[in-house]
């Protein structure tokens, strides 16, 4: 229970940490003096950084062990977010690279503690509590952010978030001595490994170790892009096109973010139930590009309608990550988990990197939001009908 809580806190914090940036976007942006659909790039730039972790951080995570590489993540975030609150574009951006180093390590580390320590029958599940600390992290800005930024105004909001995410990293501490207990040998060479370039070679490298994981990567990115879409352009969405609050945004995020808590959750049970998630992945899917395009269509509805409708994206098209990174683990080979989870979510943050680029420069195009959503929602369909096609064929062909 200790490695679970452990890495449920972190998950968490760091989450709520990441999702206000999307909410405070309307207000960074106009103190930037940049168009509302320019936070597009902010997103980009963390994702880039996410993937710098996940290429290159393999090391510094053997060298130090889980919960401390966690631990300097946390440090990261805060100073990252404390960039990201100056007025100058050029600080701001740097700040976006270091959010990003600083939540990268949630994959890999919580991946190793929890491989190590799960029971193996509920060890899908086990992973989905865990991955539901990001939308459990997100719900909570949703609701907390705007208020805090009506009380104490934007600074102050984010110096409010800076004293939560480094008192996270004090508490993990009561976790560090035991967890790290059977971290990988020592490598002082790790600082020069993470500038180098050979790195990325590596880890695409790894993704062969097994017929599965070239498939299951290529899921990851689907929903990657979705989800970082999703994630970057709805509360904006809602405040430039539909006239919504800031305030209303953020309880809508809530709701999506909430749905996707206790869908994580829940699929996972599903994923155990049935012994494999390949299928589940593939429905999920069609059902999450389903579920945008019903949003999109309703935007103008009631404002319980949309909250169904959130609710629904939420589940489904953020829902899949647990179940995503068990599977992973189990096609892994043992002393490969860390390298696999960090190789496979590092493609996903490529597609992290990629969507919300090319969904602010159609938006730019073409003047509005709408049309970027259902492109998204469309290629998720595509690669979900192709997938659960392709997964078919394969359980039918002669062993």
């Amino acid at each position: 229970m200790s490695a679970l809580s452990a890495t449920l806190l972190v998950q968490v914090v760091s989450s709520f940490a990441a999702a206000a940036i999307p909410l405070l976007g309307p207000i960074l942006m106009l103190r930037w003096g940049l168009a509302p659909e320019n936070i597009g790039y902010v997103s980009a730039v963390i994702s880039a950084g996410i993937c710098w972790f996940l290429a290159c951080g393999g090391p510094m995570l053997d060298h130090h062990g889980p919960i401390r590489t966690l631990q300097f993540g946390l440090i990261c975030v805060a100073a990252g977010l404390a960039l990201l609150s100056q007025p100058l574009v050029s600080l701001g951006l740097a700040g976006a690279l270091l959010v990003g180093l600083g939540l990268a390590p949630n994959t890999p580390a919580g991946s190793q503690v929890l491989m190590r320590t799960a029971p193996t029958g509920h060890r899908t599940l086990v992973f989905s509590i865990k991955q539901a600390g990001v939308p459990l992290g997100g719900a909570i800005a949703g609701v907390a952010v705007a208020p805090l930024v009506l009380a104490f105004g934007f600074v102050g909001a984010v110096s409010i978030v800076v004293a939560i995410v480094l008192l996270c990293t004090l508490l993990a501490q009561a976790f560090q001595p035991r967890l790290d207990a059977e971290k990988g040998p020592p490598n002082r060479g790790w600082p020069r490994l993470f500038l180098s370039p050979s790195s990325l070679t590596r880890s695409a490298r790894v993704l062969n170790a097994h017929p599965a994981l070239p498939m299951l990567t290529a899921m990851g990115v689907s929903f990657s892009i979705t989800q970082a879409c999703i994630t970057a352009f709805t509360a904006t969405y809602m405040v430039t096109q539909l006239g919504e609050s800031l305030t209303q945004a953020g309880l809508y995020m809530s709701v999506l973010l909430a749905a996707s808590t206790a869908a994580r959750i829940f699929f996972g049970w599903v994923a155990d139930r049935l012994g494999s998630g390949l299928v589940l992945l593939s429905v999920l899917a069609l059902g999450a590009g389903a579920a945008i395009l019903l949003f999109v269509w309703s935007a103008t509805a009631s404002p319980w309608t949309i909250y169904g409708c959130m609710a629904l994206v939420g589940a489904t098209s953020m829902g899949w990550n647990g179940v995503h990174m068990a599977e992973l683990a189990r096609a892994s080979p043992t002393a490969l988990i860390g390298d696999v989870t960090s190789g496979a979510s590092l493609f996903g943050f490529v597609g992290s990197i990629c969507g919300p680029l090319a969904f602010a420069m159609i938006a730019s195009r073409t003047g509005s939001l709408t049309w970027p959503f259902v492109l998204v929602a469309g290629q998720l369909i595509v690669f979900g009908t192709f997938a659960l096609v392709i997964g078919q064929v394969t359980r039918r062909s002669p062993k």
